[in-house]
């Protein structure tokens, strides 16, 4: 039972007993309510951290293994930039080199990610900073690859396309001549057989008996079939090859035809035979390389079908000061 409690009235000079409110009690009751809950949150809150339960316990070895394998994914990442790196290297200083055509700027494979933050959503997450260091390079890679496959889709063209150009250079002899013994004159300034004087000859003779097949030197077009057998001044009768790429191939003092204009060729082609025609001194062929409309040296071209060694000797003979055959 409580202790009573008394006051004294001053007008009766008496002791009185104080009585104790209904909103009093209330009060009272309420405020020990809240002490025992906030009493009890502390005892649990204690027991909690004191005592992990098995959901806790589960909860903290996943998120210990997600962070485990975030971390083995970034260092795989980093193995695989490595490799792409790599894989640049040979695109820009080795296949883009064989082709002839520019590397990619660093600008285009390292260009970033404009706009917003795409990785806020990131920043709450537990270890948000490696979450979103390895976001940036699984974007960053991606792109990369992506630029990189493309990179090899436009050299597998250039490679389709090379292979196409290789077989349109002038690449081989125009007659049969692998002992080189049918080598007469070759570029340079030479004694002109009917005006006996030094002229610049632009081109190689090939001497041959009259009817010799005459082979197309690379793939291409007959653009012109021209001259005439009687002609007894220039190339008599004559054809042109255009192979595209800035090169045409031109064959002089021809006997006969074997193939008509606008018709396509391939390297290997019989298109005409040995003749006498034109300004010609003994049946032979007039042979010429022109490239992007001047006329070059044919010798420089012959890597199809000569050794360095039957090249080397092929050029001494063809360099040798005398006089042409036209």
């Amino acid at each position: 039972m409580g202790r009573k409690k008394y006051k004294f009235n001053p007008k009766t000079l008496n002791y009185e007993r104080v009585g104790i409110s209904i909103k009093d009690k209330f009060t009272k009751a309420i405020a020990y309510l809240s002490s025992s809950l906030a009493l009890a949150l502390i005892i649990v809150v204690i027991v909690i951290n004191a005592y992990e339960t098995p959901k806790t316990k589960a909860l903290k070895r996943e998120n210990q293994r997600l962070l485990t394998q975030y971390e083995l994914l970034s260092k795989d990442l980093n193995k695989i930039e490595n490799v792409l790196a790599e894989l640049q290297n040979r695109d820009d200083n080795i296949y883009r080199v064989i082709f002839e055509t520019n590397p990619i700027p660093s600008s285009v494979r390292k260009a970033g990610f404009g706009g917003a933050n795409k990785y806020s959503q990131l920043e709450s997450m537990d270890n948000s900073e490696l979450v979103i260091e390895t976001a940036k390079k699984l974007d960053v890679l991606s792109k990369e690859a992506y630029i990189q496959s493309k990179s090899y889709d436009d050299i597998l063209k250039m490679a389709l396309n090379k292979e196409k150009m290789l077989a349109c250079f002038p690449a081989i002899q125009p007659i049969a001549n692998k002992d080189l013994k049918r080598t007469a004159s070759g570029w340079g300034v030479r004694l002109h057989p009917i005006y006996k004087v030094r002229k610049m000859h632009y081109g190689m003779d090939f001497s041959a008996p009259v009817g010799t097949p005459v082979y197309a030197t690379g793939d291409g077009q007959v653009t012109a079939t021209k001259g005439s057998k009687r002609s007894r001044i220039g190339l008599g009768l004559n054809l042109k090859i255009d192979h595209g790429y800035g090169y045409e191939t031109v064959y002089g003092h021809l006997n006969s035809f074997n193939v008509k204009r606008g018709q396509k060729v391939k390297r290997g082609d019989i298109i005409a035979y040995v003749g006498n025609t034109g300004g010609s001194t003994a049946p032979h062929l007039h042979y010429e390389v022109h490239k992007n409309g001047k006329r070059v040296n044919p010798a420089y071209y012959y890597y199809k079908d000569l050794t360095p060694q039957e090249y080397d000797k092929m050029i001494a003979i063809s360099s040798n000061i005398g006089q042409s055959l036209d």
